[in-house]
């Protein structure tokens, strides 16, 4: 069954969408546009060598980036062509292909990354089941960052809204604890508009 994801990228790049995804980003990388603005944020909230799972990963921009920067990190993602184009470029790193609904990886992270709408991308229902599992990946004390827009502006395709609120409550039933939202992953607050990055951090001992 394909993904959510491939099924809105297929229909706007065609099949070879993960080579086109790749190859925009670089693009904008040589005209001389930022493209870590994710990292750069993950570099505020905590310093290398820090674990950091990004999560729905993809062709793996964020990973290299991190791995450069110092980060012990490790990609998952549930696309195999996203995947192999990351394990193409980066072959030195870790990547999992697994859902996130279901993911286990045998181990915890101080930073749990979702960039990219990774949230509103996910198949309907496993909102819930998706928050649990990035709970039991999540280090005490450590955080789940997660990057998506909140209208048709800011997201791909006919992907459909994911409420903040929806998030904020499958978040706190997984024992995540919301912290101030920020509009941009440069860190400005949250003003109520078309895209939020959210922090939730896990306050509890894992198995409390």
């Amino acid at each position: 069954m394909t993904s959510r994801w491939e099924r809105i990228a297929r229909a706007q790049a065609g099949a070879d969408y993960a080579t086109t995804y790749a190859d925009r980003f670089a693009r904008l990388a040589a005209d001389g546009q930022d493209v870590h603005g994710e990292a750069a944020l993950v570099t505020r909230l905590l310093a290398p060598p820090a674990r950091v799972l990004d999560a729905g990963c993809g062709t793996g921009r964020i990973a290299v980036r991190l791995d450069e920067l110092g980060y012990d990190v490790v990609g998952v993602d549930v696309d195999t062509a996203m995947l192999d184009v990351a394990r193409r470029d980066a072959p030195q790193l870790s990547w999992v292909e697994a859902d996130l609904a279901t993911f286990e990886l045998g181990a915890t992270f101080d930073l749990v990354l979702l960039a990219g709408n990774i949230l509103p991308l996910l198949e309907p229902g496993t909102l819930d089941a998706v928050a649990a599992r990035l709970a039991a990946h999540t280090a005490p004390s450590g955080r789940v960052v997660c990057g998506f827009g909140l209208d048709a502006a800011h997201l791909p395709g006919d992907c459909p809204v994911t409420p903040l609120a929806d998030v904020d409550a499958a978040m706190a039933a997984a024992g995540l604890v919301a912290r101030e939202p920020l509009a941009t992953w440069d860190g400005d607050p949250y003003d109520g508009g078309g895209y939020v990055v959210t922090v939730h951090e896990r306050c509890e001992r894992i198995g409390a």
